[in-house]
């Protein structure tokens, strides 16, 4: 099990989390996302490292911005 911090711009609200925690949960492998508008931080618990990649493009999908890890 993996725990990885992002932080995560643009998000100001609780539909925000939500669309941030529904990309990043398609992603192979991860297990929780748990989203914080009002910190930019998103705490997520995979299998096993991702693929910085991947979770810039799922957030972007989203409609945000990864600054990388927190």
């Amino acid at each position: 099990m993996t725990t990885t911090v992002y932080k995560v711009t643009g998000m100001t609200c609780g539909h925000c989390e939500s669309a941030v925690t529904s990309e990043l949960s398609a992603l192979e492998g991860v297990t929780s996302v748990r989203a914080v508008a009002a910190t930019g931080l998103v705490t997520v618990d995979s299998a096993a490292p991702l693929d910085e990649a991947a979770v810039r493009a799922a957030v972007d999908e989203a409609g945000y911005e990864l600054a990388g890890p927190a």
